[in-house]
């Protein structure tokens, strides 16, 4: 095998051109066997292979600088740079990361997760190579769906001052996890049905040439003109009104096209847009048929592309699914909002009911907030629906465009707390800290499928920004039967006991009902506490759990800093010193990619763990 020759970094270099055929054929079998059994983002790898091959022939690493958009696509790159075997534990605890990573290997230069900021690494580093009097290559790769966030053009607009080389490369696929939408999909998909007009350039670049005296003169000052022989054929380009260089569209999966092309750029004195188009699951027919379902997957059947698990209960985002449908029946100012996830929020199904009601705004979180904002002063009552690592990108729109104007907007904050797999860069244990801290903002966490149902209706009903936070992978049934009605501000007692009294966020109900009941066989009678509102603090309940308890015990998936145990602490020091709170959360970290009843354990929120930490305490 071809790929067997792979094995360090500029290996590549050693392969005749012949061979990247064959060998971009292997590296699709081995993502897909590989990816078959550890999970991972596919679609958009298998459509990137060609696009890699030509890049690493063109560049030198770890000199060269390659920055890769969101990083799901970098698998190719990952196995053409020495980690080949790192793949049998792709994105498990203490394995590779599904991601980029900088201490994985120098030939990653920016570690990534999230979407929009190729560009604006990759300025800092042309920035600093000059500066150094260095003359290495950079070049960022963005995606379609990632040039739908406003960081980007943010990072175009600075990109334009330059007067160096910097490449960037547009891997257009028309897709971001689902189909895209907006202004720069539909440009650039006026693009993609023009001429083929790179080739036309090419032609009249060779034909001019050849004037005798002159020809070589005359195409000189056209290149340098602003008026180019591009804006000749397609006139009002944007990328070259911005001041960028335009080359494309260009086959990304005809490797002698794009290394033809790429080694053009790099003659470019200036930045340069080469505009790529490859397709989404490219060499396996499931992901080419469904990429929106195998842009992230779990282990599959690689002969059929059928999970090899399915749902055997609903998940929190399914539940949601139900509930803000539900909701939407009974009020007509019901609409939801999604930033290019309508599957992974659950909004999908509310889309085909209210088409009407629902916004996809793709990769643009802030635009989301602040539209959402827009529509409840026009009279909506906007839900948004996103990831929690995401919703942290729009914190100042949270702040300033809603929470200040005291605004009628939701969030639903799905995939709180740790997320497993998908690491760093995904986890969603920072939104308790950075939400309660804003005025106005109302934050619950339900203890189960059912409590999110109510606490979604309830929340519709309240006059005021409001947050639901809600963690990944299968809702809870815990405690069913106790189901109070949701009050605002109101915790609720689960069981009633004395000396230590257990404050449980969300998630870790459930995981605290198994320590409550470790604790009463141990002959002890704790009281076990859902929280239901970190925001605001029942106060009412602290006081008079203080008549009887010696200590509180808060159990939170979130970090330490900022979270609902400082909150606890706070109060009692100051209203109740004689009772001592251990707040138990994550510490002060950025938690690796794992599974989630690993990574509990690891930072101690695992039952056992828990129990450990209180039991120390009481001694």
């Amino acid at each position: 095998m071809i790929l067997d020759k792979i094995n360090a970094p500029n290996d590549i270099h050693q392969i005749p051109l012949k061979d990247f055929p064959k060998l971009a054929e292997e590296i699709r079998e081995f993502l897909v066997e590989k990816v078959s059994r550890t999970g991972g983002h596919l679609a958009s790898n298998l459509g990137a292979v060609e696009l890699t091959l030509a890049l690493h022939n063109v560049l030198n690493f770890p000199e060269d600088k390659l920055i890769w958009d969101v990083g799901h696509q970098a698998y190719t790159h990952k196995i053409l740079t020495g980690r080949k075997e790192g793949f049998e534990r792709l994105r498990q605890e203490g394995g590779l990361s599904g991601f980029p990573k900088r201490q994985e290997s120098p030939c990653d230069s920016f570690d990534t997760g999230h979407s929009s900021n190729s560009i604006s690494a990759g300025v800092g580093y042309v920035r600093a190579r000059d500066l150094l009097g260095q003359k290495h290559t950079v070049v960022s790769v963005i995606g379609d769906g990632a040039l739908t966030g406003g960081m980007a053009y943010e990072a175009l607009n600075n990109a334009a001052e330059l007067h160096t080389n910097f490449i960037i490369i547009i891997n257009d696929n028309n897709m971001s996890i689902s189909r895209n939408v907006g202004g720069m999909s539909t440009y650039l998909s006026a693009l993609r049905t023009a001429e083929a007009y790179t080739g036309m350039k090419l032609n009249v670049t060779k034909t001019l040439g050849k004037v005798p005296g002159v020809g070589n003169k005359i195409v000189d000052t056209v290149r340098k003109t602003k008026s180019s022989i591009k804006q000749l054929i397609i006139p009002g380009m944007l990328f070259e009104d911005m001041g960028l260089t335009y080359l494309g569209p260009v086959d990304g999966h005809n490797m002698r096209q794009m290394m033809k092309l790429f080694n053009e750029a790099k003659r470019v004195e200036g930045p340069v847009v080469v505009h790529v188009l490859t397709q989404k699951g490219k060499g396996y027919v499931p992901a080419c048929s469904h990429p929106d379902r195998f842009h992230g997957t779990g282990p599959f059947d690689p002969k059929t592309g059928k999970l090899l698990s399915r749902k055997s209960v609903p998940d929190y985002t399914d539940v949601f699914a139900e509930a803000v449908c539900g909701q939407g029946r009974e009020n007509r100012k019901l609409v939801a909002i999604t930033a290019a996830m309508p599957s992974g929020t659950g909004l999908k199904k509310f889309a085909k009911e209210f088409p009407e009601r629902f916004f996809d705004v793709g990769i643009a979180e802030e635009h989301a907030v602040t539209f959402a904002a827009g529509l409840a002063l026009g009279g909506m009552i906007p839900v948004v629906a996103v990831y929690s690592s995401f919703l942290q990108r729009a914190f100042d729109q949270i702040l300033h465009d809603v929470c200040m104007q005291n605004l009628h907007v939701i969030f639903a904050v799905d995939r709180a707390g740790l997320v497993g797999a998908d690491g760093e860069t995904h986890q969603g244990c920072f939104d308790l800290s950075y939400l309660t801290m804003i005025p106005n903002m109302t934050v619950m966490a339900p203890k189960n499928g059912k409590e999110l149902q109510e606490m979604l209706k309830f929340a519709v009903s309240l006059d005021g920004p409001c947050a639901i936070r809600y963690p990944r992978g299968k809702a809870a049934s815990d405690f069913s039967d106790r189901q109070d009605p949701v009050a605002y501000g109101k915790s609720e007692i689960l069981r009633e006991g004395e000396k230590t009294a257990i404050l449980a966020v969300g998630s870790m109900v459930s995981v605290c009902g198994q320590v409550t009941d470790m604790l009463v066989q141990q002959g002890k009678n704790p009281t076990l506490v859902n929280t239901r509102f970190v925001k605001p603090l029942d106060t009412e309940l602290l006081d008079r759990l203080a008549e009887n308890h010696r200590w509180i015990v808060t159990v939170e998936e979130n970090v330490k800093n900022g979270g609902f145990g400082e909150h606890v602490t706070a109060y009692m020091e100051a209203c109740h010193p004689e009772v001592r709170v251990l707040p138990i959360a994550i510490r002060d970290r950025f938690v690796e990619q794992g599974r989630v009843e690993d990574l509990q354990a690891k930072v101690g929120l695992s039952p056992s763990e828990i129990l450990q930490a209180i039991e120390n305490c009481e001694d």
